[in-house]
């Protein structure tokens, strides 16, 4: 008796999908349905109902197609690309005794066999003799990124899906659709008694030369695949905590404006030029929130990031002065051998630099999450914070702390308002000025530890916006 009650086959466009439905189909008590669930058909080209239910019918309640699959007589599956009927595809991920075939290709191989089907109409052959006459494809290197983009995101959702729900899938690759082994393998898998002996005779490979024949412009791929970073190489690595919204901190006002604030940052001066435009509301939670949208259509949300290095400075600024650091002051300076002043004692002018230069190169293994200690808003990335704010909401707008003046009076104009004046604060209130002692060395180094924030918005060195 098989452990599932039905299965999919997750599949693209030219990736054997056919002949796997028709192994699948060849085993006794197995059946696959076709493209249930493509909004242009349903099952199969010309078909017009599918187990009972027309392709209407299909189309204002999927799941009920998808339940008399579920429940028919033997085990039953359908096939299920990325642009199918996406209302159907969780309770498909979230059901353990639905047995889930990954079949995936080469997607060089899959986008040239499209451009090859679309350009003859054949879409499926039954024997060599009926094979239309393929001309050559022209490979267009943008069209071919979309491609891989749409096939690549979607792997992204089953993956994910799978890992979350503790489920395992069939992964099966072009290839292996053509191995009697592997197939045979699969029904194992599936529970399924019986075997094939033979791979399916109604199907046979379309195309089956070598890409240098099948593609007009083959040098263009060539160029086009060394441009793409196949293995993300270029990306910046981040195991820094994933942070929450951080709702009750946001501040709206009733001309309709709602700041998402990354603390520390210009919390108190933003507030009073909002009180100007109107009553303020705040320590919102997420249903409260929600209201205040709907009674503020057109709305604008904004948050503000500042330069890498001054937040850097500031938070060690605030690291040696708040109170209720303490504890990680002792810390920093037994376990990790911070150059930070005796408890009470405030840091000499002259020891800055070196202490700050210690803590940025402290701070880039925090982030990291190598430390025994938890990381701090203080410190956080902005990266990472507005990330954390938007699993709630996106801001319209993320200003920047050096031309705060135009920005407000941007989102003012944007809600219909005239913009009170921003007198912008003092950006570095620590008690030695970041002015006075910045160097390469110091830069370079919050470089290295807010990539991300540098590489995210766009940060330049701070010395030279501020010579």
């Amino acid at each position: 008796m098989s452990r599932f009650d039905c299965f999919v086959v997750f599949a693209e466009m030219r990736t054997g999908s056919n002949l796997l439905e028709a192994a699948l189909n060849d085993l006794p008590g197995v059946s696959c349905h076709g493209e249930a669930f493509n909004p242009a058909l349903i099952g199969y080209p010309k078909q017009t109902e599918l187990l009972g239910l027309t392709r209407e019918a299909r189309d204002a309640d999927p799941l009920a197609l998808w339940a008399r699959i579920r429940t028919a007589g033997g085990l039953n599956g359908c096939r299920f690309f990325h642009d199918h009927d996406p209302r159907v595809l969780s309770a498909m991920l979230e059901d353990p005794r639905c047995a889930k075939i990954v079949l995936t290709r080469n997607p060089v191989e899959s986008y040239v066999s499209l451009k090859l089907a679309r350009a003859t109409g054949q879409w499926k052959l039954g024997d060599a003799k009926h094979r239309k006459d393929t001309p050559q494809a022209e490979f267009d290197a943008a069209e071919f990124e979309t491609h891989l983009e749409a096939l690549q995101g979607f792997q992204i959702t089953l993956m994910r899906a799978l890992q979350t729900s503790g489920q395992t899938a069939f992964y099966i690759d072009y290839e292996d659709a053509q191995d009697l082994a592997v197939l045979n393998g699969l029904a194992a898998w599936l529970g399924i008694a019986g075997r094939l002996t033979a791979l399916p005779s109604s199907l046979v490979v379309q195309n089956p030369e070598a890409l240098e024949e099948k593609v007009a412009n083959f040098p263009a791929i060539e160029a086009a695949l060394a441009k793409l970073d196949r293995f993300n190489l270029s990306r910046t690595p981040n195991f820094e905590p994933r942070r929450g919204p951080g709702v009750p901190a946001f501040v709206g006002c009733d001309a309709g404006l709602l700041y998402l604030p990354i603390r520390p940052g210009l919390e108190a001066p933003i507030r009073d030029w909002l009180g100007k435009l109107g009553p303020l509301e705040d320590d919102f939670s997420q249903k409260t929130l929600r209201q205040w949208k709907r009674r503020h259509p057109g709305h604008r949300s904004f948050t503000v990031v500042r330069h890498p290095l001054l937040r850097a400075h500031l938070a060690f600024a605030a690291l040696l002065s708040k109170d209720g650091m303490a504890d990680t002051r002792e810390v920093l300076r037994r376990s990790y051998k911070l150059p930070l002043p005796p408890e009470g004692k405030p840091m000499a002018a002259q020891d800055w630099a070196a202490g700050l230069l210690a803590f940025l190169g402290w701070l880039k293994t925090n982030l990291n999450a190598q430390t025994s200690l938890a990381v701090h808003p203080l410190w956080a990335s902005q990266s990472a914070s507005l990330q954390g704010i938007a699993q709630f909401t996106p801001p319209d707008l993320v200003a920047r702390e050096d031309r705060l003046a135009e920005d407000l009076a941007a989102l003012a104009q944007m809600v219909g308002a005239k913009a009170p004046a921003f007198a912008a604060p003092r950006g570095d209130t620590a008690p030695v000025k970041l002015a006075d002692v910045w160097t390469p060395e110091l830069e370079q180094a919050a470089a290295d530890t807010y990539s991300r924030d540098y590489m995210q918005f766009g940060f330049g060195p701070w010395k030279r916006k501020k010579a």
